[in-house]
């Protein structure tokens, strides 16, 4: 039977489903395999209606523009990004 691991995969989404599988008696490998089997066998999707919608940035992304944020944070003091970045 043929296998598939999965890379870097996010240890919110790894505890989610170890808590899914827990609820539901299940191993994670047999929760894993019972979510794709629902999603794969739900009627066709266009990708695209999955994904998030991408952000609209508040103002237009120039060169001046990122220079600007940058020096911002930097004038700022800020060490840490907001939350909800970086992850």
């Amino acid at each position: 039977m043929p296998g598939l691991l999965i890379k870097d995969f996010p240890p919110e989404l790894h505890q989610k489903l170890k808590e899914e599988a827990a609820r539901n008696h299940r191993s994670m490998t047999r929760q894993a395999l019972a979510l794709l089997e629902q999603a794969l066998s739900s009627p066709t999707r266009n990708a695209a209606e999955l994904l998030p919608k991408p952000l609209k940035p508040a103002k237009p992304v120039t060169l001046n523009n990122v220079v600007a944020t940058i020096r911002e944070g930097r004038d700022s003091g800020k060490t840490t990004l907001p939350s909800g970045h970086g992850k």
